[in-house]
């Protein structure tokens, strides 16, 4: 038809049909746009959905995390930097759209947005981005990233991330490589660009929906977890007697370290237990009462969770029984299997079945602090031989008796700075250095004080020294030394606040000039 040499008429009829077929094009192009109009309409009402469906689960995450902060605090954190990072990137989408959307009178008219212009000129100049197409690129490979981080230790959503928000090239129908932008928003309807966006949005809200999802999934599965249970056992009696059949059942108990109770309300045999009578241990409530007289004992009451933000009540009646008629002490040095000369030892004294009240302990040095604790302050003497008298609730009368060595205190170990084993200082700071003196692997807290010492320089006279710092002479000492000079605190003399028992000699200190 446009070849040749053609009269007016043909011309006239050429540029009709032309006329026709553009019209046609028109009609088919306008039932496109319509599509285009309704599938984002859809789409944008599923994101709504979702939306509502994720801020249920941060809500309801957020109550367990209130209810069992050490159990699901760290989810809800985790949640809330998922949620943090799709609602910034979600709103960016957002935002464009809307720029898209107002760049025509009616946004709901689909049939006049047809042109391609909008974001041919906002993210394109010729061939190549312009810097808000740079920009929609990173953005979508930071929010990949930035989502991957989070979810680090879950490789089928790390693979479903790189999947949705990589922008790769693509191919086209001709089999050509086309780049992300240009395949996918260049040239295209208005409409269609903006049901593409809407559509990575929905994208967007479905991999926060799944990551959600895996959150407190995974939190369930360990709940549920057998790893979760151990085995207790159950009795409908604390104690038997010889010749009785033991009738104890094994079942199974959940055990928690970060199930733990809102509040404890616990009684022994009809006593209020106070806060300091027991403690919260690995989910457990670890009893911290003495068994008391010998027979049965009750322990009731109720362990108060928070569920849902409303008290739920867990209800315990248990019982122990108190063994009758002991036939030995127990008596125990609380630090070790000796007494020391000069400190005070703590002993911790009781009789297995007796109360504390009618426990009785004497031996040279030996003091009651009150119920089982003694103090033992040995004097002269290799050995005290502790006595025990307890007396039954059948008014019969129990004894025995125990051996302690009794030892010096050990050597304490001289310290120049806070160290003793190949020092290495220079002058300066050796200059206002303390020496100090301590009982290395000692079971007591004891903190000698350093009253004097002998500082030694090679080839110059040997200088004492009052305290614990070098005095003026051993610093004029110490200028004259050479670097790599071995310089020695000697004949360390130091006593214990409050102790009266001279101290064995302190241990020397050599220490090398490092100028």
């Amino acid at each position: 038809m446009a070849g040749g040499k053609q009269s007016p008429r043909q011309k006239m009829i050429n540029l009709m049909y032309l006329v026709f077929i553009a019209m046609l094009a028109l009609n088919m192009s306008k039932e496109v746009l319509n599509a285009f109009g309704l599938l984002n309409a859809n789409i944008e009402e599923s994101n709504v959905a979702a939306t509502a469906k994720n801020s249920n689960a941060m809500n309801g995450l957020a109550q367990l995390a209130s209810d069992q902060p050490e159990k699901y605090a760290p989810l809800k954190a985790k949640a809330d930097k998922v949620d943090q990072l799709s609602t910034e990137y979600y709103q960016y989408l957002q935002n464009i759209k809307e720029e898209m959307e107002g760049s025509v009178e009616d946004a709901t008219d689909y049939q006049v947005m047809d042109k391609a212009d909008f974001l041919d000129q906002k993210f394109f100049v010729g061939d190549k981005l312009r810097p808000e197409g740079e920009e929609f690129l990173s953005r979508m490979t930071e929010y990949r990233d930035n989502m991957k981080q989070v979810v680090a230790d879950n490789a089928e959503l790390k693979s479903e991330l790189d999947n949705k928000f990589t922008p790769n090239a693509e191919t086209n129908r001709d089999g050509k490589e086309v780049e992300y932008m240009d395949y996918h928003y260049k040239g295209f309807p208005l409409i269609a660009s903006i049901a593409k966006i809407t559509l990575l949005q929905s994208q967007v809200k479905n991999i926060e929906s799944e990551v959600l999802s895996k959150l407190t999934t995974g939190a369930l599965k360990e709940e549920v977890s057998m790893n979760k249970y151990t085995t207790l056992m159950e009795t409908p009696k604390a104690a038997y007697y010889n010749g009785e059949t033991f009738d104890g059942q094994i079942v199974l108990g959940r055990k928690d370290a970060t199930l733990k109770p809102k509040r404890v309300e616990l009684k022994l045999d009809g006593r209020t237990l106070s806060e300091n009578q027991y403690a919260i241990e690995d989910g457990r409530v670890v009893l911290k009462v003495g068994a008391g007289s010998v027979g049965d004992h009750k322990i009731t009451g109720q362990l108060i969770f928070e569920q849902d933000g409303e008290d739920l009540p867990v209800d315990v009646e248990q019982s122990f029984a108190t063994i009758a008629k002991p036939n030995s002490a127990t008596i125990s040095a609380d630090k070790m299997n000796v007494v020391y000369r000069g400190v005070d030892n703590p002993m911790t004294i009781t009789f297995a079945g007796v109360q504390s009240g009618n426990v009785n302990a004497s031996a040279p040095g030996l003091r009651k602090q009150s119920g089982s604790s003694y103090i033992m302050s040995p004097g002269a003497g290799k050995e005290v031989k502790i006595n025990v008298t307890g007396k039954l609730s059948t008014g019969e009368t129990v004894s025995d008796s125990k051996t302690f060595r009794i030892k010096n205190l050990p050597r304490p170990t001289g310290m120049v700075a806070g160290e003793y084993d190949d020092v290495k200082k220079g002058r300066q700071q050796l200059a206002i250095s303390d020496v100090d003196a301590k009982f290395l692997n000692f079971d007591f807290e004891l903190k000698p004080r350093v009253t004097s010492f002998i500082f030694k320089v090679p080839g110059q006279p040997a200088i004492p020294v009052s305290g614990n710092r070098l005095n003026g002479a051993a610093k004029s000492a110490l200028n004259r030394a050479r670097k790599g000079d071995i310089v020695q605190f000697a004949k360390i003399k130091a006593a214990i606040p409050g102790v009266k028992v001279n101290l064995p000699g302190v241990s020397s200190v050599a220490v090398e000039l490092t100028n």
